[in-house]
């Protein structure tokens, strides 16, 4: 079973890599917060989750053991497929997935691709307690995260205005996932994806 790989990014395309480790390359499947991070021929290390079916061996690559464990979590949800789990990871960091898990914030995880209401509840239900045990240290819910709704609705402005300014859905989506400040308005917020994207 291999659980970490260390070696250098060979080339890259929007859902996966190729990490070159001794002249062996290992397809990778990542989530876009690791595909906008991860350079070509740049060396990279990262914490795999080998997925074995009938037909088929697949990795999964994450820059953090948090992410990587917040997706093993994922797939324990019934209906919940190594596809899915990669793209909530993609559109929703594995700290703000916590924060709506514990906050029982259903409405704002019901609009990831894919996830529908029924999904998200079924979510906060069998992971709430599990990501608490996982994080113990990390904090909850903070004055910022309850006001969450009125942030999930910047976010949601930001991402309307960036599509209207000519970006792809997941592009927009990845460089507001990337953002790690707080903004008190979706102008501030808009600008500082908008600076992401022209990295």
């Amino acid at each position: 079973m291999i659980a970490r790989l260390c070696g250098t990014i060979v080339s890259k395309t929007i859902d996966q890599v190729i990490v070159d480790v001794n002249g062996v390359g290992y397809q990778v499947s990542v989530p876009l917060s690791s595909f906008y991070q991860l350079e070509e021929n740049h060396a990279a290390t990262l914490q795999i989750y080998t997925h074995v079916r009938a037909d088929a061996l697949q990795l999964f690559g994450f820059q953090t053991l948090d992410e990587k464990q917040m997706f093993i979590l994922l797939l324990s949800i019934s209906g919940i497929g190594p596809k899915v789990a990669l793209n909530i990871l993609s559109h929703m960091d594995c700290h703000a997935l916590h924060d709506c898990l514990i906050q029982e914030d259903a409405k704002r995880l019901a609009t990831l691709p894919g996830i529908g209401k029924k999904t998200a509840e079924r979510l906060i239900l069998e992971l709430r307690e599990k990501v608490r045990k996982l994080y113990p240290n990390q904090p909850q819910a903070s004055e910022a995260a309850q006001n969450a709704p009125s942030l999930s609705n910047h976010h949601d402005d930001a991402l309307s205005a960036l599509i209207n300014l000519g970006y792809k859905e997941k592009q927009a989506s990845a460089a507001l996932a990337r953002l790690t400040s707080e903004f008190s308005s979706m102008e501030e917020m808009l600008k500082a994806a908008l600076k992401q994207l022209s990295q």
